[in-house]
């Protein structure tokens, strides 16, 4: 027996991604286009897929198409079909994805890339349901719900003349925002161990968890590549711990694995923190210099956990310390 599809697995327990998720639930219901929009890597196809399998049309395909990755005469052809002759190389009939999406759900990520023929095309199938394979006469009627995903602000471009202000409305019924991984900080050390654990089974090995200074780095980081981002600095810690000796806890998470070979990314070097400049004590007056010196201490240990997303090892590098000399300095400062 075959299975039946579902919802794809979708790991979180943040406010915004639980927002986000009941948003694309109920308006699954609603047979009608949607826009699904967010940073890259935030999860706007799994977004997608979950209003597909949660919708009337579960049960047939989802067909999905990256309008960024063709140039327009190739999208139109992968879009619609086209007949054999309809263009050179063109020597036998092509099925377009709508053919394909034919009852189900038809996905458009990057739809911003689409050219505006594209556009006029796509705004004509959704609004009258009809299209024409490239260098075919026969008019085809499709039964398709269209989703479609952007990572830019579409009224800009529609306002700049680069999207159809028609096209956006008919594809804005309702809109779903994908939240970056940087508004999900309850997410991220679920999500780090979800794929962490993942990969330490390809590895025939168990995952150990990560250390404290390990879990602070992975918190820190802004994330510019969301989901994605992290999958990644997940799988390669556990790849060097491995190689390492694969024992104890994961303590070390590479943020950025071109740093060992070319720097800190925007400079040559990791500056050293500098101290803050000393006010002299007025005349005859007393001065606590343990207590000036101590907060000079714990300004330039903060800035260095900063600079280098919460790695304690890099740190102490940065400011000639050994890495006990760092622990000890987090713990009497109370930087954990």
């Amino acid at each position: 027996m075959t299975a039946q599809p579902s919802p794809p697995e979708l790991i979180g327990q943040s406010r915004a991604f639980l927002d986000a998720l009941d948003h694309a639930s109920r308006i699954a219901a609603v047979d009608r286009p949607v826009l699904v929009m967010g940073e890259r890597g935030s999860g706007k196809e799994l977004l997608a897929a979950r209003i597909h399998f949660l919708s009337g049309r579960w049960g047939g395909p989802l067909v999905k198409v990256n309008c960024a990755a063709m140039n327009e005469t190739l999208l139109e052809s992968e879009l619609f079909g086209h007949e054999a002759g309809a263009f050179t190389g063109a020597t036998k009939r092509h099925l377009g994805r709508f053919e394909r999406a034919e009852g189900g759900t038809l996905f458009l990520d990057e739809i911003a890339s689409a050219s505006l023929r594209v556009q006029e095309k796509l705004l004509r199938v959704i609004e009258y349901g009809e299209y024409e394979r490239i260098g075919g006469e026969q008019t085809r009627i499709a039964d398709v719900r269209v989703i479609a995903a952007a990572n830019t602000d579409l009224r800009i471009k529609a306002e700049d003349g680069e999207f159809r202000a028609d096209l956006l409305d008919r594809l804005a019924f309702d809109v779903v925002a994908a939240p970056p991984l940087r508004k999900r900080q309850d997410d991220i050390m679920l999500l780090a161990a979800h794929f962490a654990s993942a990969v330490a089974t390809e590895l025939n090995l168990s995952f150990p968890g990560f250390s404290a200074e390990a879990a602070m780095a992975l918190k820190n980081h802004s994330w510019p590549g969301n989901v994605r981002e992290l999958k990644n600095a997940a799988e390669r810690a556990v790849f060097h711990w491995a190689e390492l000796d694969g024992k104890g806890l994961i303590d070390e998470v590479v943020l950025d694995p071109f740093e060992a070979a070319f720097g800190p990314f925007g400079a040559s070097a990791s500056p050293k923190p500098e101290a803050p400049a000393l006010s002299p004590p007025v005349s005859g007056a007393r001065y606590d210099l343990r207590a000036h010196l101590n907060e000079v201490e714990k300004t330039l240990v903060s800035e260095a956990l900063a600079a280098h997303g919460g790695n304690q090892k890099q740190a102490a590098e940065a400011l000639s310390l050994t890495y006990d000399q760092m622990r000890g300095l987090v713990r009497k400062h109370d930087l954990t």
